[in-house]
């Protein structure tokens, strides 16, 4: 047994490394389809096309559609243009995203704008013609789902991997104790 509990930690340990990967993997992925969108409108907008130009018509609820959204807003931090809406009003977003988006020129961040509405948003500084800031969001319902699977599944990978060793421990020590040479 004392010979399993070091198999049973490194188990452990590369079990949680192997859900950490896949894990961000799967959220860092939800980036993309933003980041496309950011940077084409960011470009489009630098270049001094009308904000709603750049936004799509009709309007995504963003508690229960799957769509990305836009919202773009002014060198003043006004909204401009946007097609996300959250009990019928574009939500607010924080502050502080604009502020590091500024800063640093982009920002991905998770947005919780309510309880149970959680929002994978990319946040681009244009300037040029126009400035101001593009936020694209979709939402992380299904990226969350396919988390929680993985959860699961690795869950009971690493219960059946500890089981598997421990009694593979167990055979091998009842065999060890049944040829070890007898004493008179």
């Amino acid at each position: 047994m004392v010979a399993w509990l070091p198999l049973a930690v490194a188990f452990t340990g590369l079990t949680g490394l192997v859900y950490l990967v896949a894990q961000q993997n799967l959220r860092l992925g939800a980036n993309e389809p933003q980041i496309q969108l950011a940077e084409d409108a960011a470009t489009r907008l630098a270049a001094g096309v009308d904000p709603a130009d750049v936004v799509a018509k009709g309007n995504v609820n963003v508690a229960s559609s799957l769509s990305p959204f836009i919202t773009v807003y002014d060198a003043a931090r006004k909204i401009a243009a946007s097609n996300a809406r959250l009990d019928g009003q574009t939500p607010d977003l924080p502050a502080g995203v604009l502020d590091y988006t500024l800063a640093h020129g982009r920002d991905r961040v998770t947005w919780q704008p309510r309880t149970g509405v959680r929002q994978a948003i990319v946040a681009v500084y244009f300037h040029g013609r126009k400035t101001g800031f593009v936020v694209a969001g979709r939402s992380l319902r299904e990226v969350e789902k396919r988390v929680d699977t993985l959860g699961a599944i690795v869950g009971a990978a690493w219960l059946v991997i500890l089981l598997a060793s421990l009694a593979a421990a167990i055979v091998v020590q009842w065999f060890a104790a049944r040829l070890a040479p007898r004493r008179s």
